[in-house]
């Protein structure tokens, strides 16, 4: 906020005020927002998926890695308070990201209040146009993950100190319809990482249509693996690979 002096007439000062909006709340702002919280998701959705394919050294190895992340800082730290600290900041990245892309979005339909007559169709790809969409599958699997696999309550073993019998019961031929929808929510994350990734190249400067070729591509490669490292394990429980 500064002020302004304008004279009119001459012999009296009037003061304005003019408002200046954070820069944090701009679009460059909310842009970066969401670039670094989407960072931060995407580093854990990466250590995440390494955490899980450790279920394939065998039930004490996945176990001891199990341990081992509920006693990482001490004895600085609590026993588990890593985790929840680690909770905390991705709770807050995630709510970060979903507000910035809100506004944005919203701004971006405000800019356009008339639609077009004839307005052609966006040629976006199927990623973009279901964001919303796969943003809500997201977020319920995220809560069900929890009460799940962290808390336990969904679980039919539910035993913190047995993290590999927990995550084969989960996904156990009977409980398909877990495997279901945790299929569906990973598939979704995948677009959802597919778009993303897609546009951080594009910013870093792939502009040109070989440059956005090469950005589709390793945008594509990078969601496939991240898709295909999650569904491996609930698939390997499925067909009885991991017992």
């Amino acid at each position: 906020m500064h002020w302004t002096t304008d004279q009119s007439p001459p012999s009296v000062d009037r003061v304005v005020i003019t408002k200046t909006r954070s820069p944090i709340r701009s679009n460059v702002g909310l842009k970066a927002v969401m670039a670094v919280t989407g960072i931060l998701l995407v580093l854990f959705l990466i250590a995440h998926m390494l955490g899980n394919l450790k279920i394939f050294t065998g039930a004490e190895a996945f176990n001891h890695y199990a341990h081992w992340l509920r006693d990482l800082g001490t004895p600085l730290l609590a026993p588990g308070w890593y985790l929840w600290l680690q909770r905390g900041v991705l709770l807050v990245a995630l709510i970060g990201h979903i507000a910035a892309a809100t506004v944005l979005a919203m701004r971006a339909r405000a800019a356009r209040p008339v639609k077009y007559a004839h307005r052609k169709k966006v040629q976006g790809s199927y990623a973009a146009r279901t964001m919303r969409w796969g943003g809500v599958i997201i977020g319920l699997f995220v809560i069900y993950h929890i009460l799940d696999l962290t808390t336990g309550h969904l679980n039919p073993v539910g035993d913190p100190t047995r993290p590999q019998a927990n995550v084969v019961a989960d996904f156990a031929p009977e409980r398909w319809y877990v495997t279901l929808f945790y299929t569906l929510a990973v598939v979704a994350l995948g677009f959802h990482l597919r778009h993303g990734a897609f546009s951080a190249f594009r910013s870093l400067g792939q502009q040109t249509p070989k440059g956005e070729r090469r950005a589709r591509s390793l945008a594509l490669v990078f969601a496939v693996a991240l898709t295909v490292g999650y569904l491996v394990v609930p698939f390997a429980v499925l067909i009885g690979l991991v017992r």
